[in-house]
């Protein structure tokens, strides 16, 4: 189906909810400003251009800088303030809604993230992925590749500049990434022997350049030597890094209410967490109980046995998504496997398979749903197909991964794997990572564990799990803004509840196909967001206009 044919569904949704929950009266919290809807529109896209403009290897960081930019954003925010939003629909509060989150969003990067002072990470990722290019190079991609060598020598600098409030935690990680493999390689070129972190990819990229591109060996010894001096800074201050590294229980619960729309607090959210670690837990016991007979999956041998598995799993996906009418998959989504891409390749290691690839090797099924469809990579495509001129500029991580999550078990509860029953096990150990990440991710933004302990803590309770994917993964939810990895397993419950309020309306007038539409349709806002905008229920967004702004939250 179109675009246009899953708007139809989402504009036929809408109006079943006004006749179910009537209009909604406009809030007493919404702004009663002059701006228009077209004024919306039009600061979204300066707002957005604007934080573009921070992206890149050679942005300027220096505090003066910063400065400058939080100025902007008060201009910014300050004309959002001034819109007649109480007046509006339900769907244009909703865009409202998110565009404050993705300027609040960004107060909390320069005041409260602040990577470019606090994480050498944010330096050491920008080094890397140059060295991924093949030689010989050429036209746009010699230029690009010679710009970047030359904006390392920068990047070098500038961290030693503005790193000035790092936590031991981040300073490890960097310093283990510079110089180690993460073990895991995802978006890595495949080497027999991984390189040996950021340095060892100089390296890799020096002894291709030796050997197809002579005249670059210059630059690349030098981008070289300036990140080994970067190692060398930080294992000289190493002992004088000792800043915490999560941001705290008050603006880890404001931060989950008012940019992430998840309306509960850190408590809330590791009592639902625990809740389903220990449902997780259980199931897995009765799965493996009830196919206690039945043979284990098998690690597959070769590649091509590997491949085999993938081709029949996404035929038979894609046959039962058709069959339940699960939802419409859009025309522009490619029928061959391989030309959607897949999420785990095949590499054989010296350990054996990591945590993910010994699920994803004995049965695809699982992150087939999650990660490809109708997950992740039909979800990307269509994501990437919005023109709506506000809804386009967004991809928040909870709705997608939530979304994500969803998709692991919902097919499970469909009888997806009625013939597939060790698979089913699999569901459930996926489960059980999830909700232990979730419990991670408070308690490290709570300042109450390390990286090492989250680690432990996670490969103690999950079956297979090893220590190079458990150490990324705790990387990626200390590092990025708080919320990423609790936002699978809280992103889940959220859509599982949209279901639940969305059948209660609707009771025999309910279709799953046009649910799925409809929220496919909604775009990638927050799923509250979505929620508010089919159902009409109000419960949730009337605590998202009740906003401290984080100005006054910081200052006491």
């Amino acid at each position: 189906m179109s675009p246009t044919g899953n708007l139809q569904r989402l504009a036929r949704s809408a109006l079943l909810a006004v006749c179910v929950v009537g209009v909604t009266a406009a809030y007493a919290g919404a702004p009663q400003g002059s701006g228009s809807y077209n004024d919306l529109i039009e600061l979204t896209s300066e707002f957005f251009t604007w934080k573009a403009e921070a992206t890149g290897i050679a942005v300027d960081r220096s505090e003066a800088q910063v400065k400058r930019r939080i100025d902007d954003l008060r201009a910014f925010q300050a004309r959002l303030e001034d819109m007649a939003v109480a007046d509006w629909d339900r769907p244009r509060q909703a865009e409202y809604l998110a565009v404050r989150s993705a300027m609040d969003q960004h107060d909390f990067l320069l005041h409260v993230s602040r990577p470019w002072a606090r994480d050498p990470g944010y330096y050491v990722d920008r080094m890397l992925r140059l060295t991924f290019v093949d030689l010989p190079a050429q036209g746009e991609q010699l230029s690009d590749l010679q710009s970047g060598l030359r904006a390392t020598v920068e990047l070098v600098d500038a961290a030693k500049r503005n790193l000035t409030e790092v936590p031991a935690d981040f300073a490890d990680l960097a310093i283990h990434n510079l110089t180690n493999a993460d073990g895991v390689g995802h978006g890595h070129p495949y080497r027999a022997v991984p390189p040996a972190g950021v340095i060892g990819w100089y390296d890799d990229l020096l002894s291709r350049a030796r050997k197809e591109q002579p005249a670059l060996v210059p630059e690349i010894e030098t981008a070289r030597e300036s990140v080994r001096s970067l190692l060398a800074w930080l294992e000289e201050n190493r002992s004088s890094m000792t800043a915490e590294a999560g941001v705290g229980e008050e603006l880890l619960d404001w931060y989950l209410m008012h940019v992430k729309y998840m309306p509960y607090s850190s408590d809330d959210v590791e009592a639902m967490a625990q809740r389903e670690l220990e449902r997780t837990w259980a199931f897995y016991a009765l799965e493996q109980h009830r196919n206690r007979d039945l043979p284990v999956l098998k690690l597959p041998t070769s590649k091509e046995e590997y491949e085999a598995r993938i081709a029949s799993v996404d035929a038979d996906v894609r046959a039962f998504i058709k069959e339940q009418d699960f939802m419409t998959i859009p025309d522009y989504i490619p029928d061959d496997w391989r030309e959607i891409g897949f999420n785990v390749p095949w590499i054989e290691r010296d350990g054996g398979p990591n945590y993910w690839e010994q699920i994803q090797y004995r049965d695809p099924s699982p992150d087939h749903w999650h990660a490809v469809i109708p997950g992740h990579k039909v979800d990307g495509r269509t994501v990437a197909k919005i023109t709506h001129p506000i809804r386009k500029y967004f991809r928040d991580g909870g709705r997608m991964e939530g979304w994500a999550l969803y998709l692991e078990e919902t097919p499970l509860q469909l009888g997806f794997y009625e013939e597939r029953p060790r698979t089913r096990e699999l569901i459930y150990n996926f489960g059980i990572f999830r909700s232990a990440r979730t419990l991670g991710d408070v308690r490290l933004q709570r300042n109450e564990i390390s990286i090492e302990e989250a680690v432990d803590f996670w490969r103690a309770k999950t079956p297979w799990l090893d220590k190079n994917v458990a150490r990324v993964d705790a990387e990626i939810y200390l590092r990025r803004p708080p919320g990423y990895g609790l936002g699978y397993t809280v992103g889940s419950f959220q859509m599982f509840k949209l279901l639940a309020d969305r059948k209660q309306q609707l009771r025999d007038d309910f279709v799953l196909g046009e649910f799925h539409d409809a929220v496919m349709a909604a775009g990638a806002l927050p799923i509250a967001l979505i929620r508010y905008e089919i159902t009409g229920l109000d419960d949730e967004v009337s605590l998202f206009w009740d906003r401290t702004p984080l100005s006054e939250v910081i200052a006491d």
